[in-house]
């Protein structure tokens, strides 16, 4: 039974902090799927993982190749995990339902806290998801280190 961590993010762009929080769930031994919800978008962010020092590269791939199973990370918007995923990344509010969240290792999702509409989304899917029995957390970076500032148990 997996859980659900949200990121609020507040001082670092999501491109900045998506590649330290897939480096950790690749330590980990997990695939990880990028979750978005526009194609425009994932491909910036792909542009951006790409981008990073050598010493910090990050193994991905876009969605929609002939190797989607076989990648570390897939960048999708698609509400499947092609690669086998035990940890899914959603990024601009995109759709996770609780059973995602009871299916795999980890769900992580990441928003803008200086967007009052992503915000808005985000407190919606805590709503949603604490209320369909997942365990949660909430990750704040207000005070400039990363912070657990609520927890939610599973039911």
């Amino acid at each position: 039974m997996g859980a659900v961590f949200f990121y609020h993010l507040t001082r670092q762009p999501l491109e900045a902090t998506l590649p330290t929080l897939l480096g950790k769930a690749l330590q980990a031994g997990w695939r990880v799927a990028v979750r978005g919800t526009a194609e425009q978008r994932m491909d910036w962010l792909d542009d951006k993982l790409w981008l990073g020092p050598d010493e910090q590269f990050l193994p991905h791939g876009r969605s929609g190749g002939p190797h989607d199973a076989e990648q570390p990370v897939l960048l999708t918007t698609a509400p499947e995990c092609p690669n086998g995923a035990a940890c899914l990344m959603a990024v601009d509010g995109s759709t996770v339902t609780a059973d995602e969240v009871q299916a795999l290792e980890r769900v992580c999702i990441l928003f803008d806290g200086n967007d009052p509409s992503a915000v808005e989304v985000a407190r919606g899917q805590w709503k949603a998801l604490t209320g369909g029995g997942c365990a949660a957390q909430y990750w704040s970076q207000e005070s400039g280190a990363w912070q657990k500032k609520a927890e939610h148990a599973e039911k």
